[in-house]
């Protein structure tokens, strides 16, 4: 009998309890939608099981392949070098698979107003709102670029306006600090309340930073967490590796 490859999550870690709580929240959300996938979860700093840890754990166990995602939502840094780099320590006789990051995605918009209406928000106060789509922050311009698009195709859905800002304190790419984007929408025409949406999937850190530079805001969404949306991304994530390993493994036959 051919077992479906493992998914494997691949977080990034921290510090804050709050990050590795809702990493597993999010993971039990995506077993609850598919009960016969096995998922693990491992984080890259700060927290455990480490990815090698579960790798070797896989191994032991017998397991073959492994579809290996990463949960981070542009292509940065952790993406293009951190989580490779891990995943070349695994075991030989692991097939590992790694799966393409969680953005862009419809999913993540309607993710991002799901928090937005959850906190207060109608769709019809869509056309009097500025919104913030807040995020970590980067200096890969791919990860700018897809931050900046995705501000664009949230205020395609009807908002007032859209501004992307950036938590951390290493700005790039003209990207400004949430508190500044704040300010900024409160002179656009036309936008009566402000609300800002971290674009960012667990606390943290960063997260409360974001809340920080919310302070003169109206409206403060919740995190992504565990939101349907995003298990459902996560899947539809595994499911195009998962399908691309096994073309690739039929060319081979």
């Amino acid at each position: 009998m051919n077992h479906p490859p493992v998914l494997l999550v691949i977080a990034h870690g921290s510090r804050d309890p709050r990050h590795a709580a809702t990493v597993q929240a999010l993971v039990r959300r995506v077993g609850a939608l598919r009960p016969g996938l096995r998922v693990e979860t491992a984080f890259l700093d700060f927290n455990l099981p480490s990815v090698t840890g579960v790798l070797d754990r896989l191994a032991a166990e017998g397991v073959r392949d492994v579809v290996a995602l990463p949960l981070l939502l542009t292509r940065a840094f952790h993406a293009k070098a951190d989580v490779p780099a891990v995943l070349r320590q695994a075991p030989a006789s692991l097939r590992i698979r790694q799966a393409e990051v969680l953005g862009p995605s419809p999913l993540l918009i309607a993710a991002v107003e799901r928090r937005l209406y959850e906190a207060g928000l109608a769709p019809g106060d869509k056309s009097a709102t500025g919104v913030v789509l807040a995020s970590a922050g980067s200096t890969d311009p791919e990860a700018i670029a897809v931050i900046a698009e995705t501000a664009r195709e949230l205020r395609r859905t009807g908002w007032c306006s859209v501004r992307p800002a950036f938590a951390s304190a290493v700005i790039a790419g003209g990207v400004p600090r949430t508190e500044d984007a704040v300010g900024a929408l409160r002179a656009e025409p036309g936008v009566r309340r402000v609300a800002v949406a971290p674009y960012v999937i667990a606390p943290g850190r960063l997260p409360d930073r974001i809340a920080a530079g919310a302070a003169e805001a109206d409206v403060l969404a919740d995190v992504l967490g565990p939101s349907p949306e995003l298990a459902r991304l996560l899947l539809a994530r595994y499911d195009g590796a998962a399908l691309a390993a096994e073309r690739v493994t039929a060319a081979a036959v």
